[in-house]
């Protein structure tokens, strides 16, 4: 029979687990990354390169792209290009799509 100490012991490492595995899950994307060099992802709206993004406008950022899945005002969320990474809620990319 487990003790009430060695209880709340194993609940404590199990909900420490549970939110590394939820911080590892949710790494940002690296400007690096061969999806987001692909895409043209910086970070940064503001350190595109307009010459090779002729499209890009500086009001286009994640966070108001259709694709990003943080809330309002999150510095970052998830997007389905990236998975399993978010991206920086000021950052974009070549498949931006303003949310409707």
């Amino acid at each position: 029979m487990t003790s009430r100490r060695e209880f709340v012991i194993q609940l404590s490492l199990g909900g420490t687990a549970l939110l590394a595995g939820q911080a590892m899950a949710q790494a940002m994307v690296a400007e690096g990354d061969a999806q987001a060099t692909a895409l043209g992802y910086k970070a940064d709206t503001t350190k595109v390169d307009g010459k090779k993004y002729a499209n890009h406008k500086a009001e286009q950022k994640c966070e108001n792209c259709a694709l990003f899945q943080g809330k309002a005002g999150d510095k970052a969320g998830g997007c389905p290009l990236f998975a399993g990474k978010q991206v920086s809620g000021s950052g974009w990319c070549s498949a931006y799509a303003k949310k409707g």
